[in-house]
């Protein structure tokens, strides 16, 4: 009975995060390819516009509206609120491909309690593609079930990365991807986290690492990946680098974290 009493509310969960990154994505859409506002954040090439800006807070009208009692940390507006359960958001992930006309950018939203994530959706709002998941649930794109390729060997694996706006920190993740390539079948560099995850749990990648992430890229992805029956691990920091994420098969992740880890 404690368990269907979870999965109401986790559906529940997940109907307020559909809605909420629903409306985010109409504010991109009409904002995409046209003149933008915009400023930079951390560095020079890390931007914010306008668009960001808008679905934030038409996710934050959402969430107001329907959970108010609720915490959120969101990309732009920062930690609010106090609850027992946490929204994490990012209006828009992807934002330097958004601002070059690029199709690949998303909305990611999760909500999470002590014990992790308890509901998840990244919306890619140019494709139509809806990806969920409950802590209790498949994983599911449009409805439908997502299935991994469960891969097995690096060899055969096309992994996917990302890489910080820092130029420095970029010159070693580059000298970490050097050992990667020539083990892997191939390379792919998207630029937006929330769409690698979702494309492992889709079977579009085998895996995926990346280092200099925040919570709110990742925290809706790597709900997804773990109900697709993928292995979600976090990278620990070293002297050089920052902590990350990585996700594979149980019988590749191994293989992977040794040369990137």
């Amino acid at each position: 009975m404690a368990t269907e009493r979870a999965a109401e509310l986790e559906r529940e969960l997940l109907d307020v995060a559909s809605e909420a990154a629903r409306a985010a994505g109409e504010q991109l859409l009409a904002r995409w390819r046209r003149p933008l506002e915009v400023a930079t954040k951390s560095t020079p090439t890390d931007p914010v516009t306008d668009a960001d800006l808008a679905a934030e807070r038409a996710i934050r009208d959402v969430l107001g509206r329907r959970r108010p009692e609720d915490a959120i940390l969101g990309e732009e507006g920062g930690a609010t609120g106090e609850g027992e359960l946490r929204w994490v958001i990012d209006p828009l992930d992807g934002t330097v491909n958004f601002l070059y006309g690029s199709a690949t950018f998303a909305v990611s939203v999760a909500v999470e309690d002590a014990a992790g994530g308890l509901a998840a959706v990244v919306l890619d709002p140019v494709a139509g593609e809806l990806f969920s998941a409950i802590r209790h649930g498949q994983a599911l794109c449009n409805g439908q079930p997502l299935t991994p390729t469960m891969c097995e060997t690096l060899a055969r694996a096309l992994v996917g990365t990302g890489f910080a706006y820092d130029a420095t920190l970029r010159a070693i993740q580059a000298t970490v991807a050097q050992r990667v390539t020539p083990a892997a079948r191939d390379i792919r560099r998207a630029g937006a986290a929330a769409l690698d995850l979702c494309a492992c749990a889709a079977g579009r990648l085998d895996a995926y690492w990346e280092r200099d992430v925040n919570h709110w890229d990742i925290a809706a992805g790597m709900l997804i990946c773990e109900r697709a029956g993928l292995s979600v691990r976090r990278l620990a920091a070293t002297s050089e680098l920052p902590a990350g994420v990585i996700v594979a098969a149980p019988a590749l992740i191994d293989e992977l974290a040794a040369l990137v880890a």
